[in-house]
């Protein structure tokens, strides 16, 4: 099969790999397209340790199923399906409790396991959810990320925040934006230092969006709360500043969201979060739930995940990857075609 090869740090290339075998419990999933996450940059721009080569990247996608393990029920030969990006064991507390994003023996597709930047990947039937045949693989593929904003929502709910504010507008951002928009009906503020995104977050129906190096984020959010600040802030930069940012904009007894990875920092002031009893809570990837509900919305066309979308053969894979992280790109997200 032909796949998108990562030889060593700093190579992509495509070329021959033997074709996957499957278990009983997997099926042999002919991929039809996958979505490049902003991990997956940083692990070829940065070297990161968390995947290492040799390997194929690759764990947001959608395809057809090519052949079924002796094990598999419930899935047939030509099925169109997404795939969670985790692979829980299925048997821990966290498995059998629905928590399957914090399995502690997870793996996750291009990391631990072999991704889907390939015409073929193996993937165990408990990952897939079935798609109609209706929905492009292209939007289909992005299940994933926007079950990431799911997941956000569903550890937030109780909140009942009518306005929440979103820092960072990159893939996961608008993700977020558009999950708490379509699940909530919360006005969504949305603040980067990209004018090209911020343009994409109006466009997805933010509230409003600031650039926090042409406006005081901290006045404006003083001003739209009478002084008040925000019920809940969705960090999905993941920088020390961001985190800080984030915390000082909530209202006492707001929500803090961590999402973004950026940075592995130490912020935070203890005494802002006692005495104001400030909430910070991680979110991590999706369960099976959040996905199905994302893709549910994505069929439903009440999300856009495609039109702010770039799309590359798999030929031009190392293309998509050296142009996302080109000098004065403007792309926000890239999608490879089988």
């Amino acid at each position: 099969m032909k796949a998108l090869y990562y030889p060593e740090y700093g190579e992509l290339v495509v070329n021959d790999q033997p074709v996957p075998g499957i278990e009983a419990d997997e099926v042999l999933l002919q991929v039809a397209a996958c979505g490049i996450c902003g991990s997956e940059l940083e692990t070829f721009a940065h070297r990161s340790e968390r995947r290492k080569p040799p390997s194929i990247m690759g764990h947001e996608f959608s395809g057809t199923i090519a052949r079924i393990g002796s094990q598999v029920t419930g899935l047939r030969e030509g099925d169109r399906v997404v795939s969670n990006s985790i692979v829980a064991c299925g048997e821990c507390a966290w498995c059998r409790r629905g928590e399957t994003n914090l399995c502690p023996r997870r793996q996750v597709f291009g990391m631990h396991r072999g991704g889907a930047f390939a015409e073929y990947v193996n993937v165990p039937a408990r990952c897939l959810i079935p798609m109609d045949a209706h929905t492009d693989f292209r939007a289909a593929c992005l299940t994933e990320p926007l079950a990431n904003g799911v997941h956000m929502v569903g550890l937030t709910r109780h909140l009942a925040a009518p306005r929440v504010l979103v820092l960072g507008a990159g893939p996961i951002g608008l993700m977020a934006q558009q999950a708490f928009q379509a699940l909530t009906g919360a006005e969504v503020l949305v603040a980067d230092v990209r004018s090209e995104r911020l343009e994409v977050a109006r466009r997805l129906g933010a509230a409003r969006t600031l650039n926090p190096r042409e406006t005081d984020l901290g006045e404006v959010i003083a001003e739209l709360t009478a002084s008040e600040g925000l019920p809940l802030v969705v960090d999905a930069v993941g920088m020390e500043a961001t985190n800080r940012q984030g915390l000082a904009l909530l209202r006492p007894g707001g929500t803090l969201v961590m999402i973004g990875l950026h940075q592995n920092g130490t912020p935070f002031q203890s005494y802002d979060i006692i005495l104001r009893e400030k909430k910070i809570t991680g979110s991590y990837a999706a369960t099976q739930k959040d996905m199905a509900i994302a893709l549910d919305l994505i069929a439903a066309g009440r999300v856009d995940v495609t039109s702010w979308v770039n799309y590359y053969p798999l030929p031009e894979g190392e293309t998509a990857f050296r142009g996302m992280l080109s000098p004065g790109n403007t792309q926000i997200k890239s999608v490879i075609i089988l």
